[in-house]
């Protein structure tokens, strides 16, 4: 049986970092009053906002792709000023440049950074000696970031129980619809206790990261190709020579070492062995089926072994546990590793807005988009 109820102002599908951002900024920002939010899990930031490594991009990352460095670089003072809660700082972090496969040069890596202006200093040699001179051109001391998704989800059950959104946790949408009569959306639910119902509604707001095209009804699907990824990061005790570091080695099929504060671990991720397989996103293709089919084997020994040789301190590290997730990247920016945001406004559904950003730090492009929209509260 479904049932239907009063017309909301908004929802918005996806309890993670950035749909949970959206309804407090609806609310507190451009004064919708009826705000439901919708999340699959039973709790807010446990799937793709919890499964990654936990860093707030400086920049030093895309070194090809000016936009996103850039872009990173004027967002990290923002986010650490408004989630001083959630950040770690105390750790040293380093970049490291390989001598071969490596797609820039440390002269060049230097140039781009001066370029997008983000600090670099040159490396310490107690850290230099860290790593294989034979393997490695140079390193760098830079000012980048880890995040503790488990304090961003506390702010935001705090801050949408004070907004006085409706957060239905254990509930998934599956259906999106336009009514010509009164140019309302509804959207179909189906709780995982069951009873499948509707809510009807101004604005839906799609944040459901690898699930963007998981919708039945009139929903259009993203102009955006997408292409989804099972990945694995490997969660790791380090010796006590890594403890207080971050290191990064650029910049191709390389590996990264990063704190992951939530567990008081490292996370460990490797461009060739983090990827486990990939496909076209398409409807009807559930990526999160997908996943859970998976059987999910760990590659963290040959994520160690090849780290090991630039790293050697890193053989001594101990294999805890691996966050396997589904990761959504945009096809165009495969070659430039650019990581923009997804923000489209759905033509034949008015209204409807689906997002997408590669990084946390993103917010504050999809934020910037979002001041651009008018919004009217149903009660008006």
């Amino acid at each position: 049986m479904t049932v239907r109820q009063s017309t909301v102002d908004a929802v918005i599908i996806g309890g993670g970092f950035y749909g949970s951002s959206i309804a407090i900024y609806l609310v507190k920002t451009r004064g919708l009053r009826r705000v439901i939010l919708l999340e699959r899990e039973p709790w807010l930031l446990t799937r793709a906002s919890y499964n990654n490594q936990a860093r707030v991009h400086s920049g030093y990352h895309y070194p090809r792709s000016f936009t996103t460095a850039f872009r990173s670089r004027v967002n990290l003072p923002r986010f650490v000023r408004d989630w001083p809660q959630a950040i770690k700082q105390d750790f040293v972090k380093l970049y490291a440049i390989a001598r071969r496969n490596s797609k820039v040069t440390a002269k060049q890596f230097e140039r781009f950074c001066h370029q997008i202006g983000a600090e670099l200093k040159p490396a310490k040699a107690e850290l230099k000696q860290l790593f294989e001179p034979r393997l490695i051109e140079d390193v760098f001391l830079v000012e980048e970031y880890a995040f503790d998704s488990t304090r961003l989800a506390e702010w935001a059950v705090r801050e949408l129980k004070y907004a006085g959104v409706d957060v239905r946790f254990s509930t998934r949408a599956t259906a999106i619809f336009r009514s010509e009569a009164d140019n309302n959306l509804t959207v179909a639910i189906q709780p995982e206790s069951g009873g499948a119902s509707s809510i009807t509604c101004k604005y839906v707001f799609n944040c459901t990261y690898s699930g963007l095209n998981q919708f039945s009804g009139d929903f259009p699907r993203t102009q955006t190709e997408l292409k989804q990824e099972v990945t694995e990061i490997a969660l790791m005790q380090v010796p006590e020579v890594l403890k207080e570091l971050g290191i990064t080695v650029m910049d191709g099929p390389f590996f990264s070492m990063m704190p992951f504060p939530a567990r008081g671990l490292h996370t460990l991720s490797h461009v060739r062995y983090t990827p486990h397989f990939c496909w076209k996103d398409e409807p009807g293709i559930d990526p999160y089926k997908k996943l859970d089919e998976y059987d999910q084997a760990t590659r963290v020994d040959r994520m160690v072994r090849d780290a090991g040789r630039y790293l050697p301190a890193i053989r001594n590290a101990k294999y805890i546990a691996s966050l396997f997730e589904v990761k959504t990247v945009l096809v165009k920016n495969e070659g430039d590793d650019g990581r923009p945001i997804l923000f489209e406004k759905h033509e034949k559904l008015p209204g409807c807005y689906s997002v997408l950003g590669g990084k946390i730090d993103n917010i504050y492009d999809i934020l910037e988009k979002l001041e651009t929209e008018e919004f009217k509260s149903s009660l008006e």
